[in-house]
């Protein structure tokens, strides 16, 4: 009995043995698998993870390339600035975090939150900056929270510097933190989100040069996140240089003379094409747009009716009223219609069929030649060369001094403006070209659009006799040491195949208009210096009858172009004041003052020089009469207004 007992329980342990066995053996080859899949299958990325509890990289960012003037004196630089930026492997609770930083810098969350969102797209060890600029008293505060903080460091980070304010800001531009969309972009293929890149201006057309590459180094942190020792660095790469042909101290003045009013100015090299000042008035704030820009400033140029936002020197096209008047007389010379001689009798108004086409002195300038009409601004004179013209002949000699056309300034977005011909309208509209629309084109209105870099372009094409430059507004590119990578200079575009003793008397005409009696554009005058220009008067809408106070938005644009010194020209420069009434008084002053800064700068003008009222000439709307009174130019014109 006890043997058969004693097998039984032993084969009972043999059983348990076997299974105990198998139950090691199955815990056993799990583990083994386990290890096989830790060791051998995962273990780059349990070996990078590892790394990365240890190792943190942090990004340093290229410092973009200085914005010079033509004399090297500083327009956009780099300063030192505190930026907030948060490791997203640390961070395990992001809604808390985000939170908690809202409250302590006064931020809107949903805005911590879009970055975020944003800056999770790049490996988890990277940075995510959250803000830029932040203070001294900002940086403090997180770090007396840092514990609450995880994943949170403050980084000292080059950002943009635009030491004088608002001056040139269309031509500058600003940077931003990069789009969605330009992510996309093979153009920035190596940005990443949270990238600052140029918006605008030449920040945005010189992006590839001005950005640098950046650098980062590899660092050894704790389990607070705190430094240990670095691994390695890389130095970020500076950006090139870029030297404009701006003059810093022109441009100045060009700017402080338009005072509030709203406008474009642009001065440009006679003989060269170099622009040397580029005015678009009001200017806004390029440092607001590298950071988080105040909604109410942010509203208020939204509401400005100046519109300071808008680039008007490139982009804003203007009817050219009298202005365009210097083309409609190099065409009747050049066809033979006119000569210096040729006198048209003007009684304040002219006749075509049924329509009656003013000029703006309805008492009329009685005889006048082509001096006269140009240096009084008269309107008939005009009407009836146009109208013996056509509009195509008049488009003919537009084209050949580049109206019409972008002139490739090398900036964003230029404006082509607009000259008409009966083929474009046919095209345009489906109907064909009637005699009557050509006589508010042969003064500057209807149809006819230019902005103020064409303006410029074309009237120091009539001064240097033919000559099409194209402006160009970039000198040199430079290295971080100043070496010269690129040089640029004049390149003519075309040249305007116009006799020259068309072009005499033309300048003869407009030197008169400045310089003498009853010249409209005498506030122009430099007593140094002879100026020769030509104002204008464009209509902004048609209005019937004036009455009372008339709407900002809906005064005249006052123009003016002109060139200097008369016999041997230097610069040129055209102004438009929006909504400024009268080119006489209004635009040509501003000219007159930049003119006189200029020369000022070389020497020529040493002092100062003090105009008394009977000094100043007359305006094109108030010659011997009173403004209150007389019709300004276009006004009672079919298609007058655009």
């Amino acid at each position: 009995m006890k043997g058969e007992r004693f097998i039984r329980e032993e084969r009972a342990f043999g059983k348990r043995l076997v299974w105990l066995s198998v139950f090691a053996a199955t815990v056993f080859f799990l583990l083994l698998l386990r290890l096989w899949y830790l060791q051998i299958l995962n273990a780059g990325d349990f070996l990078a993870l590892s790394e990365n509890n240890r190792l943190r990289l942090v990004p340093l960012a290229a410092p973009r390339g200085a914005i010079l003037d033509r004399n090297g004196k500083v327009l956009v630089g780099n300063t030192p600035s505190f930026s907030l930026a948060v490791i997203q492997q640390d961070v395990k609770d992001s809604d808390t975090l985000l939170s908690r930083i809202s409250r302590l810098l006064q931020m809107d969350v949903d805005e911590l939150l879009d970055k975020w969102e944003k800056g999770r797209k790049r490996a988890k060890f990277y940075p995510i900056f959250l803000a830029s600029g932040i203070s001294r008293d900002q940086v403090e505060l997180l770090e007396e929270n840092r514990l609450h903080l995880p994943g949170v460091d403050v980084e000292m980070k080059p950002v943009r510097e635009y030491p004088n304010g608002t001056l040139a800001s269309h031509l500058l531009g600003h940077i931003g933190e990069i789009s969605e969309d330009e992510l996309q972009r093979a153009e920035f293929s190596a940005y990443h989100a949270g990238d600052y890149v140029g918006k605008g201006g030449v920040e945005r057309s010189w992006e590839k040069e001005l950005h640098g590459a950046d650098g980062g180094r590899q660092i050894e942190v704790d389990a607070r996140g705190r430094v240990l020792r670095t691994m390695s660095e890389g130095s970020p790469t500076v950006g090139n240089t870029i030297m404009l042909t701006i003059d810093l101290e022109l441009q100045k003045l060009a700017e402080a003379a338009f005072g509030a009013q709203a406008g474009a100015a642009v001065a440009m090299d006679v003989n060269t094409g170099e622009i040397l000042a580029f005015v678009s008035n009001p200017g806004f704030d390029p440092a607001l747009f590298t950071g988080r820009m105040p909604p109410e400033k942010w509203k208020a140029y939204l509401e400005d009716k100046r519109h300071p936002l808008e680039n008007k020197a490139l982009k804003g096209q203007y009817p050219p009223g009298s202005t365009f008047k210097i083309i409609t007389a190099i065409a009747g010379l050049e066809e033979g219609l006119i000569d210096a001689n040729t006198t048209v009798n003007c009684s304040g108004s002219y006749k075509l069929g049924k329509q009656t086409f003013k000029c703006w002195d309805k008492h009329g300038h009685g005889p006048v030649n082509l001096r006269r009409a140009l240096k009084e601004s008269c309107d008939v004179y005009f009407y009836q060369l146009g109208e013996r013209l056509g509009v195509d002949r008049i488009a003919k000699y537009a084209k050949k001094l580049n109206l019409g056309a972008p002139m490739g300034i090398g900036l964003e977005n230029e404006k082509g403006g607009l000259i008409p011909t009966a083929e474009w309208k046919e095209k345009k509209q489906g109907t064909k070209w009637f005699r009557g629309e050509t006589l508010p084109v042969s003064i500057g209105q209807g149809y006819v659009l230019t902005t103020p870099i064409q303006l410029a372009s074309m009237i120091a094409t009539v001064a240097n006799e033919g000559t099409v430059y194209r402006p160009y507004l970039i000198k040199k590119v430079l290295d971080k040491d100043g070496a010269v990578l690129r040089e640029f200079g004049p390149t003519a575009v075309a040249k305007a195949d116009v006799k020259s003793t068309s072009y005499r008397l033309v300048k003869e005409g407009l030197l008169a208009v400045v310089n003498e009696s009853k010249g409209t554009g005498g506030m122009a005058r430099l007593y140094e210096v002879k100026v020769a220009g030509k104002t204008g008067t464009s209509q902004v809408v048609k209005l019937p009858a004036r009455k009372g106070g008339i709407p900002y938005e809906r005064r005249d644009h006052a123009l003016f172009v002109a060139f200097a010194p008369y016999d041997k020209p230097e610069i040129a420069v055209a102004v438009v004041v929006e909504h400024g009434e009268h080119g006489g008084s209004a635009a040509a002053p501003i000219a007159g003052k930049i003119l006189r800064a200029y020369f000022e700068g070389k020497g020529v003008i040493k002092r100062p020089v003090r105009e008394t009222e009977d000094e100043t000439g007359a305006d094109e709307e108030d010659a011997e009469a009173t403004p209150a009174v007389l019709r300004r130019e276009g006004e009672s014109v079919p298609g007058g207004t655009e």
